[in-house]
């Protein structure tokens, strides 16, 4: 372009003016298209000292020039040049002042006009919808005298934008009733209006149009069919629509490959995905997104990488989901850098992106800076406020965030269920039904989280009228269905030793995931129903497709512990990475050891214990501790009690237990020594804690507990119920 600048200021107007004329006009509007305005300006300079830039095509398009570089100044020197109304300058400015969203300058200019034509009215109409004015805009459409094809287009499109889509529809069978055939830009709009109003009769109707138009191969036009099939749900008639495209763009590639990733079949997906020619980031965040969501964070990460290295931008939507994944990957590296990346790309600002970002800091355990990121979010909503709530009850940090949940401008359902989960990992039980009663207080619903918390406290503390009290809350709600709160139910029942109840509800439920199934499993086993817990087991693995997990088979070990089915047990142990796949862990060890140490097969456990790939787990020692206990064997213990007790320097448990061994056999001088050893260590034997529910009320006892408001009164019944007792 700069050498044909060049090759023009060579030149001689006089001798070749009318090749001249066009050569300046096809440069400058080159020079517009591609805002060299500093170009454009040496080239106006020198068409003024050829005396040629009064010429009119050439001045509009000096005119245009300046126009789209929002040089005002010069542009309304030039349409000055003009001496008299030209309609086409007049349009340009119409048109500019309506681009840089001065209507009212625009308006003026319309008025302005002692003539108009159709690109006049049209450019009104059209600029009018785009700033949202559509009451303005179709009283222009209505005074229109040229309501020609474009005019009702541009009208139609507006419309659709702006949501008016039954009102779209209205004046597209006016259209037809004119005997005005539509374009493609039309029938695309159409198309758009009968998938956002549901009128599918009237999409099918129209699809006959196009076909007998003869647009079906149009891009934009099959694009929108297949958006207006998926809405209708005919996945297999999008399919074939796509299919049939002669010509497809990325807005098709990523139309057909929403169908695989709205079905939920992965690997169909990433076919279509790696068959595309060309990708944008809407496609780039649908897989990416798709495989978040389905637990694969390490391929969504891995997805990102390729993105980026490849070229597209993040758009929001990606960044938050990105992080998202790194949160639950606990990737604090790769969660910095990428941090390090939405500032580079101006978009770590954003709301939600940054609501993503102090999620992933809390999850990593690094409250301090998910609240920088927290203090500088220039307008905080309802989700960051929640964010940084839900990251500090997270990491038992509740006095911070109950002082956060009270400055709250606004709360929700989600909001009160986070402060309530955070105080009951903290097992601060009493102060978790303070805070329901609150809720409640303040008229907001418990959402499905929060009733899920309330009935795993009531589980916890066995408080079996207050779960009855929540259950009959979550039938009146009718969420007893939904499968979170349908198995807290089922905790709660089996927890609270009430096993019928646990199997009714879990029995009506309509659909059971492997959580499910693992809680009732476990509820029966540990309810002394063991039989029956791995009968249902083996239901499991008969009628379902649920593939056993960790958590699941680690309830069977535990079943059958304690059962005394210590064969059976030990071929579930051993069956776990040949035909469950799943490679035991530290519990699953402990568990077997666990069940030969209360069968007495203590030696047994001992050389198992020894042969671990890893370091035991401290229950381990302390479970054949037990064992030890229970059947009397000093040699055993003595060296398992010294092992525990360097396992767990800090831990009063095996030192408990050795001296318990030592007093049931008689052995004081042992049992003061491990005493006197553990008051040197500064070891205490934990406090056990007990909860009674009285008059709907819960409170909590530990020994030598003094903060009851009640307690001098309580003490003062027990020693008189000692007195009686020593009388008796």
């Amino acid at each position: 372009m700069r050498t044909g600048l060049k090759t023009l200021l060579a030149l001689n107007p006089r001798k070749t003016f009318n090749s001249y004329v066009e050569t300046s006009v096809s440069l400058l509007r080159d020079l517009s298209n591609e805002n060299l305005l500093r170009e454009g300006t040496i080239l106006h300079g020198h068409l003024l000292k050829t005396g040629v830039s009064s010429e009119r095509f050439i001045a509009i398009k000096l005119l245009i020039m300046y126009l789209n570089s929002r040089k005002s100044i010069e542009a309304d020197q030039i349409a000055k040049e003009f001496g008299r109304f030209d309609l086409v300058a007049h349009n340009c400015m119409i048109n500019a002042s309506i681009q840089w969203g001065n209507l009212d300058e625009a308006q003026k200019l319309f008025d302005e006009m002692p003539e108009r034509n159709d690109v006049s009215w049209t450019t009104m109409i059209s600029g009018l919808m785009k700033h949202g004015r559509v009451e303005e805009s179709m009283t222009y459409f209505y005074r229109n005298p040229f309501q020609n094809l474009v005019s009702v287009t541009a009208t139609i499109t507006g419309l659709v934008k702006n949501g008016f889509c039954s009102h779209a529809l209205e004046l597209f069978l006016w259209l037809l009733e004119s005997g005005i055939k539509p374009n493609t830009v039309t029938f695309t709009s159409v198309i758009r209006a009968c998938g956002a109003v549901g009128d599918f009769g009237l999409g099918v109707a129209v699809l006959g149009l196009i076909i007998k138009a003869g647009f079906e191969q149009d891009i934009s036009v099959s694009n929108s069919l297949i958006t207006l099939c998926l809405r209708m749900g005919e996945t297999d008639l999008a399919r074939r629509v796509f299919d049939r495209m002669e010509k497809k763009d990325v807005v098709s590639w990523t139309a057909i490959l929403d169908v695989s990733v709205g079905m939920g079949n992965l690997q169909e997906a990433r076919r279509i995905f790696d068959e595309m020619p060309e990708r944008n980031e809407i496609s780039w965040s649908a897989m990416i997104a798709r495989y978040a969501q389905n637990g694969y964070h390490d391929e969504a990460w891995e997805l990102f990488l390729q993105m980026v290295k490849d070229g597209p931008k993040p758009n929001i939507s990606c960044f938050s989901c990105v992080l998202s994944t790194l949160a639950s990957l606990e990737a604090l590296k790769a969660g910095t850098a990428i941090h390090g990346y939405g500032i580079k790309l101006g978009i770590e600002g954003d709301v939600f992106v940054s609501s993503s970002l102090l999620d992933l800091y809390c999850k990593c355990k690094k409250t301090k800076e998910g609240r920088l990121v927290f203090d500088s979010i220039l307008e905080n909503n309802v989700v960051s406020w929640n964010s940084m709530v839900n990251g500090y009850s997270l990491n038992g940090q509740m006095e911070e965030a109950k002082k956060l949940f009270e400055n709250m401008p606004i709360r929700n359902s989600v909001s009160w269920s986070a402060i309530i989960a955070g105080y009951l990992e903290c097992e601060e039980f009493i102060k978790v039904f303070e805070l329901f009663n609150e809720m409640l207080v303040t008229g907001e619903t418990p959402n499905k989280s929060a009733f899920s918390s309330m009935l795993r406290t009531c589980a916890s503390i066995a408080s079996l009228e207050k779960g009855k009290d929540l259950h009959g809350k979550v039938v009146k709600l009718g969420i007893q269905y939904d499968v979170f709160v349908g198995t807290a139910l089922v905790d709660m029942y089996a927890k609270s030793g009430d096993i019928e109840s646990s199997k009714k509800v879990f029995d009506k439920m309509p659909e059971k995931d492997e959580i499910s199934w693992t809680v009732l499993i476990q509820g029966l086993a540990e309810s002394g129903f063991a039989k029956e817990s791995l009968s249902l087991f083996k239901e499991m693995e008969r009628t379902s497709l649920i593939i056993p997990n960790d958590l699941m088979l680690l309830s069977v070990l535990f079943a059958c512990s304690h059962a005394g089915l210590v064969d059976k047990g030990c071929q579930y142990f051993n069956a776990m990475e040949t035909v469950y796949r799943v490679k035991p862990k530290g519990r699953h060890y402990t568990c077997l050891v666990d069940m030969l140490s209360r069968s007495g097969r203590l030696t047994e456990a001992e050389d198992f214990i020894n042969s671990m790939p890893f370091q035991p787990e401290t229950n381990a020692w302390a479970a054949l501790l037990s064992g030890c206990k229970l059947y009397r064997n000093e040699e055993i213990a003595e060296r398992t009690a010294r092992k525990l007790c360097k396992q767990a320097e800090k831990n009063s448990a095996g030192y408990v237990l050795l001296s318990n061994i030592y007093a049931s056999a008689g052995r004081w001088m042992d049992v003061s020594k491990i005493r006197k050893l553990m008051k040197e260590k500064g070891l205490k034997k934990s406090r056990g804690f007990s909860w009674i529910e009285v008059r709907n009320q819960v409170h909590s006892f530990c020994s030598e507990d003094g903060t009851n408001p009640q307690s001098a009164e309580i003490y003062r019944i027990l020693k008189l119920l000692r007195s009686e007792m020593m009388i008796c």
